[in-house]
Formats: C-alpha cells, structure tokens, sequence
C-alpha cells in the first residue's frame, strides 16, 4: 500500500503539466512566475528542477512556444505561452479529466453510514 504522501505526488505528476498549460493560456509566463503560481497552491507546489524540464518537454511538443524578454531586473526571461496544438491538448484533458472525476466521484465520493 502507498503512503498517502506518494498518492499525491502520483496525482500531481499526471496533472502538472495540465495546470502549466493552464496558467499559460491564460497569460505569458516565465519560469519563475510559474513555480510561484504552483507554488500557492499547497497541492501543486513544485520545484525550478521539476517545471524546467517539463516545460522544454512541452516545448518539443510543440504545445508551448518561447520568446525571450528583457528583465526589469536581471538577465533576460523566457516567457511561455500556449500554440494552437497546446490548446488543443488542454482542451482535450479538460474534457477526459471532467469524465474522469465524476466517474471517481461517483465511485469513491462519501457514502451514507
């Protein structure tokens, strides 16, 4: 049996990368700002050592695309935002993880005694 502890962790690598896209369509974001915005979440919050390669990995997707801007303070960022094939998988995880969750709900969700 797992200790819960590595449950979350299970349920926060399968969708971490979900909640990057997320954030990034929303607005551009660099890498900093990413793990802050995680980082608020109790759930969600994660490392400079884990978000980098996950983003490069979306990079080589093609599900987010770069550019590179001068800082108000310090070298220059690479800012993240969504491409067309990005938003399709974002919209397509949407529509598995709303099925997802009301079939766990439905199974798992608090049960009268």
């Amino acid at each position: 049996m797992e200790a819960p502890g590595s449950l979350s962790t299970a349920l926060r690598r399968g969708t971490l990368e979900f909640c990057v896209l997320a954030l990034v369509e929303q607005e551009e974001q660099y890498g900093v700002e990413l793990v802050r915005r995680l980082g608020a979440e109790r759930t969600l919050t994660t490392s400079e050592g884990t978000l980098y390669p996950m983003l490069a990995r979306l990079r080589r997707a093609g599900w987010v695309e770069t550019t590179w801007r001068e800082s108000p303070s310090g070298p220059p960022r690479r800012y993240y935002a969504l491409t067309q094939h990005g938003r399709a998988a974002l919209r397509h995880f949407r529509e598995e993880w709303a099925a997802f969750r009301t079939t766990v709900d439905r199974i798992v969700g608090t049960r009268a005694a």
